[in-house]
């Protein structure tokens, strides 16, 4: 789809593909700091609540779900992928499933500063920033409102027979148990939020927003390399809402989807020959590159299980 989109779009005139070494660089070091952003974001949200992880775990449980978010519709396979690689380093199963609800809930909150600080910065982008600010709430809004449900749900309803309106929908007994197991986890893992430790919490949304901020920066830095725009918000606004937008697609990565509506956004900002390149080394930096890494992650994780295995026999 990429290749289609470039082809559809690439002047008669021709136009550059390459990008300058220092912008290679350049990239390279913010997908590092981006990652290890997300990765101290773990670490430290699992020290708020007291849940053993080690930095190596923490790395490899990041890495692995970029992997499996890569390779999946809607990034189903992320936290699964999580999971597995955290219950191999040997984490609780009760503390995985609280430091995953935690690490989503700060996800959420910095989507939300990040947008307001984009309000107060970007004054030139008008519209376009309130409909952001828009999609951005409802996005992180109804993902909280959701949390917030189950919670009050789970103060009335996490043991029991199920209530008479449950029944009315036709829900047996045996999914209603599962229901209420869930309902139960989301309880305990709000009820440690309340009990974490605030200074340490604090530090990991901090470093939840600047994980958010760096993934932003990969397409300026590329369109600078080519001699830049006269507006930047938009270099910014829109890849936030790409990034986060390509988890309700349903194919693997958003693959076409984003292709189409990077064209569409900013076709209009980006001259014609700079649309081609820009699109392909902004993939490369904000996805392709992570399947890579990911997939190096995932492969170790699964040989050290192996190992484990053949020890163990």
């Amino acid at each position: 789809m990429s290749i289609y989109v470039i082809a559809a779009n690439w002047p008669a005139e021709g136009a550059p593909l390459g990008l300058p070494w220092w912008a290679h660089l350049l990239c390279l070091a913010v997908v590092a700091l981006e990652i290890g952003f997300r990765v101290a974001k773990l670490y430290y949200s699992a020290k708020a609540v007291d849940v053993p992880v080690s930095v190596g775990a923490c790395a490899r449980t990041i890495l692995g779900g970029d992997f499996a978010a890569s390779i999946t519709p809607s990034r189903s396979g992320s936290e699964p992928a999580r999971f597995l690689v955290l219950t191999e380093a040997g984490t609780p199963v009760s503390g995985i499933i609280l430091v995953l609800f935690i690490e989503l809930f700060l996800e959420m909150l910095s989507l939300l500063v990040i947008a307001a600080l984009m309000a107060l910065l970007l004054h030139e982008s008008g519209t376009m920033m309130r409909g952001l600010l828009v999609t951005v709430i409802f996005y992180a809004g109804a993902i909280l409102g959701a949390g917030f449900l189950a919670y009050r749900l789970s103060e009335r309803n996490a043991n029991g027979p199920p209530p008479r309106w449950v029944s009315a929908l036709g829900v047996h007994a045996g999914v209603w148990r599962r229901v209420q197991r869930t309902l139960r986890q989301v309880r305990g893992s709000v009820s440690a939020l309340r009990r974490a430790r605030k200074r340490t919490l604090s530090l990991a949304l901090l470093l939840s927003i600047l994980h958010v901020a760096a993934r932003l920066l990969p397409l300026p830095i590329i369109v600078a390399s080519y001699g830049g725009v006269e507006r930047v918000g938009p270099l910014v606004l829109w890849p936030l809402l790409l990034l986060y937008g390509a988890a309700v697609a349903p194919a693997p990565g958003g693959g076409g989807v984003v292709e189409f509506a990077f064209k569409a956004a900013l076709g209009g900002t980006l001259p014609a020959q700079l649309l081609g390149a820009s699109l392909i080394w902004w993939r490369v930096y904000t996805f392709y590159i992570y399947i890579v890494v990911g997939a190096v992650a995932a492969g170790r994780t699964v040989m050290r299980a192996l190992r484990r295995d053949e020890d163990g026999d």
